[in-house]
Formats: C-alpha cells, structure tokens, sequence
C-alpha cells in the first residue's frame, strides 16, 4: 500500500516539475495566464510557471512576419524551393469587378505582424480569418473605384498602397494588436476569355508609345539644329547690318568732309570732285571718241587706255 503512495506522490512531483518550466523560441512572446486571466508576457527564453495546469503559456510569433495570400498558394517543400498553386477554387477570391463593370483577376498578398501578442489572441475570436475578411472586403471595394484599365496597368502600386492604408486603419479600429507590413498586387490579368483582346490593345499601347517616342527623339534632334541654324542666320544679318551701318557713318563722315571744304571754296572742292569722279570712271570706259564741234570724219580716237592699242575709223 505504501509503495503504491510513494510511486503516486514520485508521479506527482514529476508531473509538476515537467510542468513548472517552459521555454520561448526566439520568433516570439508567450503569453501567460492564470487561471484564464492574463498574468504576464514573456520573451524568448526559459521561464517558469505553476504546475499542474494552474499558469498557461500559449506561443504568439510576434518576430514572423505572417501573411495572407489571395486567389493562390505557396507552399514550400522540403529540399525545394516554394511552390506556386492556383486552381479554381482560390477565384473567388481574386475575381473582381472594376469601376467600368470589367472583370479582374487580381492575385494578392497581405504580410503583416503581430505587435501585441496580448490584443491578438484575446481583442477578436478568429483572428486570421478576421484580418483575410478584412482585406478582401477592402481589396474588392478600392478595385471597383477605378477604371479596369487602370487596374491592369498604372494603378496597381496605388491601389496597393491605399489597400495598405484602409486595411490598417480597419485593424486599428478592434484594436487586434497586428501591424500591416506590406499589400502587394501579385499578378493582375483580365480573365482567361478576354486575354486575347486585351493582349491587342496592350500591343496597340506599346506600338504608340514607341511611335511617340521616336516623334520626340526625332524632336530632339532636330528643334536644337534648328535653333542653331536661326542662331546662325541672326548673326550673319547683323553683321551684315553692323558692316552696312558702319559704311554708312564712314560715308557720311566722308560727306561731312567735303561739304566742310565745300563751304570753304566751293569752286576748288566741285573741281577736284569732278576730277576724282572722272578719274573713278574713265579706265573702265575702254575707248573713248573726242568729237570735236565742226569736225570731219573719220574722227580720232584717243588712246586714254594704255593697255588697249589706237584705232581710227
């Protein structure tokens, strides 16, 4: 009979001792409660509580980022890199529909990390659940504010960001102790039925942003030799004025001269104008006929050229 007690008590005391420590990994907290009430929140190590189920420790990663993915899966394998799943039953979830009633298929992912292990395992019942309602609830409506186009193609880092943004603020309201780290659009297509056509337009898209490209590069080229030619034009017409400016105040310096000396003896300065003129014009006159006033043919012809030989006729 005493034995039988010893072996009870010994299984006792080891059942308390096995249940009197516990250890935290290194990705997060444990919260500890005392008969259901919360007592304390302990950091990666040993720690110790009461035994026999009176303390309660239960695990919260809160060093892992956590994440919700929508309208696929990842799963890694052991010895292999992640594998990417999508199958009909995740279409739901990525199947929306756009401002302009087009339909989307819009593949996405929510990363976020617990910041009070306290809040998120006691603030909402069902708390993953509860954050992926959330951020298809807010996916869904952002996506069917805007245009499809602008789904598929310039908006996508918008529409995550405001996701992002209306997802926290959301979370913040219950109060669930979780921080949204990242929403990012995965893969955005149209749906399989309508890929062809819109593959088209997208190609059409291409064609005319190259088209506006080589316009503006063309553009480029040419609006500086232009420029450079009208720069090129403007400096020779004003040296060309520059040069005609300046002969003229040579030349009416020249007349202010001679209208000085003029004044002084007109006589002298038309005479020796008269013989500077004729001195100007006559050596590219070639012959010249003297005809004397009552005179006979044949006339003389005088030899004012020195290079061109007398001839009379």
């Amino acid at each position: 009979m005493w034995f039988i007690l010893f072996v009870i008590l010994g299984l006792i005391i080891l059942w308390g001792i096995f249940t009197s420590y516990y250890t935290v990994q290194p990705e997060g907290q444990s919260v500890v409660k005392r008969f259901g009430k919360v007592i304390a929140i302990k950091d990666p190590g040993l720690h110790f509580k009461l035994p026999f189920g009176i303390d309660e420790q239960e695990f919260v990663p809160t060093a892992r980022v956590l994440k919700q993915e929508f309208g696929f899966r990842t799963a890694a394998q052991e010895g292999a890199s992640t594998v990417y799943r999508k199958s009909e039953e995740y279409r739901d979830e990525s199947l929306m529909l756009t401002g302009d009633l087009k339909v989307v298929d819009v593949e996405w992912v929510v990363q976020y990390r617990v910041d009070d292990p306290n809040k998120y395992l006691h603030r909402v019942e069902q708390v993953d659940k509860t954050i992926r309602d959330i951020s298809e609830a807010v996916m869904r409506r952002i996506v069917g504010n805007n245009l499809g186009s602008d789904v598929l193609t310039i908006k996508r880092v918008e529409i995550a960001l405001n996701a992002k943004q209306e997802i926290q603020r959301l979370l913040d309201s219950f109060d669930m102790g979780v921080r949204i780290g990242t929403v990012e659009l995965q893969d955005v297509n149209p749906p399989d039925s309508v890929k062809p056509a819109f593959n088209e337009v997208n190609q059409a898209e291409q064609e005319k942003e190259q088209l506006i490209n080589e316009a503006e590069k063309k553009q480029n080229q040419q609006i500086p030799a232009a420029r450079g030619k009208a720069k090129q034009v403007v400096a020779t017409a004003e040296g060309y004025r520059a040069e005609r400016v300046n002969g003229a105040l040579g030349e009416t310096s020249r007349f202010k001269a001679i209208l000085k000396e003029y004044k002084i003896a007109p006589e002298v300065t038309r005479r020796r104008m008269y013989l500077e003129t004729l001195d100007k014009v006559l050596p590219s006159l070639g012959k010249i006929y003297v005809i004397e006033p009552g005179g006979q043919s044949p006339v003389p012809l005088l030899n004012l050229d020195k290079n061109n030989p007398v001839q009379n006729r």
